[in-house]
Parts: structure tokens; C-alpha cells; sequence
């Protein structure tokens, strides 16, 4: 079955980009709580973007797949202070960081053989208090900072909406961080986009993502 989702997947993506206008966006494949062995199946379908939300779950598949060493592993969940260290140095991106305590532990952490840790800044969109994401003027420091930063390189923005009732305010929601995204993506360099999953990727395709982050269309629902 993944095999098949995937090319479900791979063709609903062209499909959305091509209805409006834009360019296909990267797929990152979220795997957590799925085994190591539907990684490595969907690796055999030419996937090579993978996603974790839990740290000793992610690096645990890191080590077992580790033979499948063009895999590009990126670390999605929340960011706990005592787990930094053991995400910087397994990880090759971090694309939840919303506070300048864990950028600069990333920074310090992140092993001097090891390229610089691409990251991400999760921008909060919406009202809901439970959702995790900076501020616009925490992101506007935080990128200050990072710039400044040797073993860090943020690369852009992630966003994970509030549900919507309709595409409409799906859109809406995405546009918020598609606007700040373009207002300050020439001065600091930023060349990704992360938004949309599997419920709401097209509306996040038709505004601009340039990476989407789909679980359940690929790997089935959870356990």
C-alpha cells in the first residue's frame, strides 16, 4: 500500500501545482510512529525526506536505517531543552524552533564535523493557545540571531494551522505566513516554506509552500 500512496500522492501534488500555477513543492515524509522498515520501503519508492516528531524514536530509526545514508532526516516536533543535543547531532534540519534558548543550544550542540544544521522557525498562525510557534517580532529576532549563528542556518518558516471549516479559511491561515515569508525572505535569505499536511495540502500548495509534510496519506492512520 505505501508504494501506491505514494504515487497517489506524488500525482495529487502535481496535479494541485499545476491547477494553480506554482511549482511542485519537496515532500517530506513523516514517519513517526511508523517502524523503520516503512521508511525503508517508501526510501525504495526514491523518497529520501523524512520526518520525526519524537527524538529517541527518530534517532533510533537514524541508527537502523543508517546503511541508507542519503536519507535527509528532519526533526518536526517540539523541541525539549534536554533533548537538543541528541537532535543535533543526529538530525540534518529542525523544523520547529520558536525560541532563542533552544536556537542557541542547537547552535552550540550541533558537532564541528558535521555541516550546519538547516532550521526551520515555526511561525504561529491563529488564535489557539494549545499551538506552539513565535510571534512575528520573536521570528524577526530569532533570524537576527540565527544569521549571526556558525552551526545553524535557518532556511525558513514552518506552520501548523488551526483546523479550518472550509478551504477558504485554510487559505487564510496560509496566507499569514506566505506574507511574511515574501516580506522577509530576500533580506534574510530564506528559501523554504513548510506548511501544509495531509488534510489541507492543497491550499497550502496554492500559497506558495515550497515543502509539504504528509504522514497519514502515506504510511496509513496511526496506531
Amino acid at each position: 500500500m505505501i508504494a501506491q500512496n505514494y504515487q497517489n500522492v506524488i500525482k495529487k501534488m502535481a496535479l494541485a501545482s499545476e491547477k494553480y500555477g506554482v511549482s511542485i513543492p519537496e515532500l517530506l515524509a513523516v514517519s513517526k510512529k511508523k517502524p523503520a522498515s516503512a521508511v525503508a520501503e517508501l526510501y525504495a519508492q526514491g523518497q529520501r525526506h523524512f520526518g520525526e516528531s519524537y527524538a529517541q524514536e527518530g534517532v533510533e530509526k537514524v541508527e537502523q536505517l543508517q546503511l541508507h545514508n542519503d536519507i535527509v532526516w528532519h526533526f518536526i516536533g517540539p523541541v525539549q531543552s534536554n533533548k537538543t543535543r541528541m537532535i543535533a547531532s543526529h538530525f540534518d534540519w529542525v523544523q520547529s524552533v520558536e525560541r532563542e534558548k533552544i536556537l542557541l543550544r542547537l547552535n552550540q550542540q550541533r558537532p564541528d564535523g558535521l555541516p550546519p544544521l538547516q532550521v526551520l522557525l515555526q511561525m504561529k498562525i491563529g488564535d489557539e493557545r494549545s499551538k506552539s510557534g513565535a510571534d512575528k517580532n520573536t521570528l524577526l529576532d530569532l533570524l537576527e540571531l540565527g544569521s549571526q549563528l556558525e552551526h545553524i542556518t535557518i532556511r525558513g518558516l514552518m506552520c501548523i494551522p488551526p483546523p479550518a471549516d472550509s478551504q477558504s479559511q485554510q487559505r487564510a491561515y496560509f496566507e499569514q505566513a506566505q506574507q511574511f515569508y515574501h516580506q522577509h525572505q530576500q533580506r534574510f535569505g530564506m528559501d523554504v516554506l513548510s506548511m501544509g499536511m495531509s488534510n489541507d495540502f492543497e491550499m497550502a500548495i496554492a500559497c506558495g509552500s515550497t515543502m509539504l509534510r504528509i504522514g497519514t496519506e502515506l504510511f496509513g492512520a496511526r496506531e
